[in-house]
């Protein structure tokens, strides 16, 4: 649990940020939680990010699928559509995540896929719906951030 595989990122966004020395393959993962999660991402753009987690290690006392843990599988694809949408001069920082849990999963994968629902200047809200492997909805989420200007000096938030 926790390897990584290749993000599919648009060969466009790539360049953008290879034109500024940045490998974002290798640095855009799921990141030390995520990895620890297990979070692998499938495919990233800033109009459809998919990622997977697996249930087995991120459960609750109960057996199930913890609410927490699809909380940080929901920020985490959505926050690669925010940073995606924003580009390489902005940073995406979640101010907001809302999640509803409507049915529990115990075991395999569950999948989420982030779609923009709104896409500004300075915020930028996906929803995040997260299922199990038999396509039926675990979890609903929301998200937004805050799209802060990177700054010449580097990233501060």
């Amino acid at each position: 649990m926790g390897e990584q595989t290749a993000v599919k990122f648009p060969q466009e966004v790539i360049d953008e940020y290879a034109s500024l020395g940045v490998d974002l393959p290798a640095l855009f993962s799921a990141g030390h939680l995520g990895t620890r999660m297990g979070v692998q991402i499938i495919e990233a753009a800033p109009d459809r990010v998919v990622g997977t987690m697996p249930v087995e290690g991120n459960t609750q006392p109960y057996g199930l699928l913890h609410g927490g843990a699809s909380a940080v599988l929901a920020e985490t694809l959505g926050s690669i559509g925010a940073m995606l949408h924003g580009g390489s001069s902005k940073l995406a920082v979640g101010v907001d995540l809302n999640c509803t849990h409507h049915r529990g999963a115990r075991s395999g994968l569950v999948t989420g896929v982030a779609t923009p629902v709104h896409r500004g200047r300075s915020t930028a809200t996906y929803e995040i719906v997260i299922t199990d492997e038999h396509d039926k909805r675990v979890c609903t989420a929301r998200l937004t951030c805050m799209l802060r200007d990177a700054g010449a000096g580097g990233a501060t938030v």
